[in-house]
Order: C-alpha cells, then sequence, then structure tokens
C-alpha cells in the first residue's frame, strides 16, 4: 500500500489550523502519516495540535526561516512513499481527496499530481470566491504563466531526494520555482487530477496589494533565471492574468 505522508506548516493559526487537521485524519485512506511543523507559534495552536494526540504522527514547534524552511524540514522528516502538503488555513475538498491521490500513483511511472482548487472567503470557508481549474499537463504550459495549485501538488519522496526541496532564496516563489524545476526541467512524469481537491482561505501575501505582486513578479523571473531558463516576456504577465477569470463575479450576493 502506497504511504501518503501530509505536512502542515503553521504559525499562530489558531483560528484555522482545527479545521485543517480535521480534514486530514477524517481522509477516508488509511495509510497517511500527518506531519506538522509549527514556527514557534505564540497563540495556542500548539495547544490544538497537540490535542489530537497520535492521530498526528509528529510534531515539531521551533523558530524557522519562514513557510518554505519549514516544508523543507516537513520532507526531511516524511517517511512516505509520497508527500503532499496542506497548510493551516487549507482544507481537503472533502473525504476521499487522499484516496483520488493513491488512485494517480497507482499509475505506472507517475512521479507528481495536481488537482483543482477552491479559494473561499476567510470569514465563511463555504463561500466560494475563486475556482482554480488547472487543466490537463503539458510542461509548455509553463511558457504562457501556467503553474498548477501548489496545495494539489504531490510528488514521490524520491523526487525530493533527487532534486532536492524548497529553495530558500525565492521568498514568495518558492513553490512555483520547485514545480517549475521538477517538472519542466526534470520533467517529473505528472498526473492531473480533475477534481478540486483543496478550499484555501483568501490572503495570500503576494496578492495583497501592487507593491507585493511587482515582487512577486520578480521571485517569479527568478525562479526562471536561477534554473538557467529564458522566460518570455509574457509569461509573468499572463500569470496573474490568468487569476482574472478565476473570480466569481458576481452582480447581486443574496
Amino acid at each position: 500500500m502506497i504511504k501518503i505522508s501530509i505536512i502542515t506548516v503553521s504559525h499562530n493559526s489558531q483560528a484555522t489550523i482545527e479545521d485543517t487537521i480535521k480534514s486530514i485524519i477524517s481522509q477516508h485512506y488509511p495509510h497517511i502519516e500527518y506531519i506538522v511543523v509549527d514556527g514557534s507559534s505564540t497563540d495556542n495552536s500548539i495547544e490544538i495540535v497537540k490535542s489530537y494526540g497520535n492521530k498526528i504522527a509528529k510534531v515539531v514547534s521551533e523558530p524557522d526561516l519562514g513557510i518554505y524552511d519549514a516544508m523543507n524540514k516537513g520532507i526531511a522528516l516524511a517517511t512516505g512513499d509520497v508527500i503532499g502538503f496542506l497548510n493551516s488555513d487549507d482544507f481537503y475538498a472533502d473525504n476521499f481527496v487522499i484516496d483520488r491521490v493513491v488512485e494517480a500513483f497507482s499509475i505506472e511511472g507517475v512521479e507528481a499530481s495536481y488537482a483543482d482548487l477552491d479559494y473561499v472567503s476567510y470569514q465563511n470557508k463555504h463561500h466560494i470566491v475563486r475556482e482554480w481549474r488547472s487543466g490537463d499537463y503539458n510542461p509548455k504550459k509553463f511558457y504562457f504563466g501556467w503553474m498548477p495549485p501548489h496545495p494539489t501538488f504531490f510528488a514521490l519522496r524520491s523526487v525530493y531526494q533527487k532534486y532536492g526541496g524548497y529553495n530558500l532564496k525565492l521568498n514568495s516563489a518558492a513553490d512555483y520555482e520547485l514545480m517549475l524545476r521538477l517538472c519542466l526541467i526534470h520533467n517529473v512524469k505528472t498526473y492531473y487530477i480533475p477534481n478540486v481537491l483543496v478550499k484555501m482561505r483568501m490572503g495570500g501575501q503576494s496578492n495583497r496589494s501592487l507593491k507585493n505582486r511587482i515582487k512577486a513578479n520578480l521571485q517569479d523571473r527568478k525562479a526562471w533565471s536561477i534554473n538557467n531558463l529564458s522566460v518570455p516576456f509574457y509569461a509573468l504577465i499572463l500569470k496573474p492574468l490568468r487569476k482574472i477569470g478565476q473570480y466569481r463575479f458576481r452582480l447581486f450576493n443574496f
């Protein structure tokens, strides 16, 4: 049986982390190793985590260098065949998410998978704001501003061992760089699961202001350059523009 390691990184997430935990421990698939890497939270996050006892296989709470440093720590702790991440603001769409992931990795040669994602209101997790529909995989899509939704991305642990984890020099673009490196440069065999697997609360740092979006664009450009790739000028323009079509625009909000 395929063993799945799911890693949650958190910092002062007492308002949302319990939803994350419940969505993982409620999964139908039994062979899950759940790991929480906390960045020395000063609220009640770690108390909430520890209240779930042995339902969480490994818990670490210590200072880190940010979210991607914590993710790298989680990778180092993981013993599963496949590794995925579910952050402390996010939760799985239903109880059969990991069954679908396991089905994907049961296909011969598959090394990574991704799926669809819904952004929901921070205040109301049942209110969908954006619908990220990824579409079938083709590495050439990266040249047109495409990327998979990182919270839906799973990869073999052996892929991380072979090609490395998150590059801490990339700040907000570390997840983009990792998927670019694995899927485009190293051509890991990637499979698209055509289902919404993750609900993600709105509020990402890179999209909170024009200044942050400019910084994110520069980091995206760096993700290409450090991999000795020439990025088309339109790729990084299209990347944020793709998000516009994902929003649910309503004239009336009843």
